[in-house]
């Protein structure tokens, strides 16, 4: 595993993987969003506010997947002082939280006609809410100081923290009484049909290589401009 922290190896790595990411994303969008907006079926009880899943469910999956990322990824880097652990979350972290606001927009959306509310204080709902706000917390920790390294270990820390509300988002509609949904995925399978399962399936993947790629992108730009940081403090110290 050591080795991947070597930015170079890394890199060569993630530059294999970003076209076939890419590609996945793409095709998984022209395949998803006609069956899941136009030839999935309206549900017995929702009718064709369902469609709203197709975003919803996605967004909260890739809120959740991200945030273990970020949280790894920072295990990593106060374990290790692996710098790439660190850029990973770094960059991973807008994105994570772009995932949580549209989690909870299109579940609010989902939720007026369901519930008769944009939003109650429900226990999966609460839950992805802080969820968003210790994203927010993370980012604006990263630049919170003067020295890097203490924003880095603090942001590192906070995600560690944070990693005890994924569980509870997660198991929130089994331990609690909510007005949310159960869980799509049980460990008996999936709870909806063929027709809709596909649709799903097929944005989740997009969503997750929508991801890949946007992440390998953005850490080579965190790459690149850690060197130009260093290259500035090799000239101060010359100097």
């Amino acid at each position: 595993m050591h080795k991947y922290a070597n930015p170079t190896q890394f890199i060569r790595i993630a530059n294999a993987v970003l076209p076939w990411s890419t590609a996945i994303a793409v095709a998984a969008f022209v395949i998803g969003l006609p069956l899941a907006l136009v030839f999935s079926p309206p549900d017995y009880q929702q009718g064709e506010t369902v469609r709203i899943m197709y975003v919803h469910v996605p967004a909260a999956w890739m809120s959740l997947m991200v945030y273990m990322v970020i949280a790894g990824s920072s295990a990593a880097f106060l374990i290790w002082r692996h710098t790439v652990a660190h850029l990973i979350a770094r960059a991973s972290a807008p994105l994570g939280a772009m995932f949580a606001a549209v989690c909870l927009i299109s579940g609010m959306l989902w939720g007026q006609p369901m519930w008769g509310t944009f939003w109650v204080w429900d226990a999966r709902l609460t839950s992805v809410l802080i969820l968003f706000f210790i994203y927010i917390g993370y980012i604006a920790l990263l630049d919170a100081f003067d020295d890097p390294e203490r924003g880095d270990r603090a942001a590192a820390i906070l995600a560690l923290v944070g990693s005890v509300n994924v569980p509870i988002i997660h198991f929130s509609v089994e331990w609690w009484s909510t007005l949310h949904q159960g869980t799509i995925i049980t460990m008996d399978g999936l709870t909806l049909s063929g027709d809709m399962a596909r649709p799903l399936l097929i944005m989740v993947a997009g969503f997750t290589a929508f991801y890949v790629s946007v992440v390998i992108i953005r850490l080579r730009a965190e790459l690149l401009a850690a060197k130009i940081r260093n290259a500035r403090q090799s000239l101060a110290a010359a100097e």
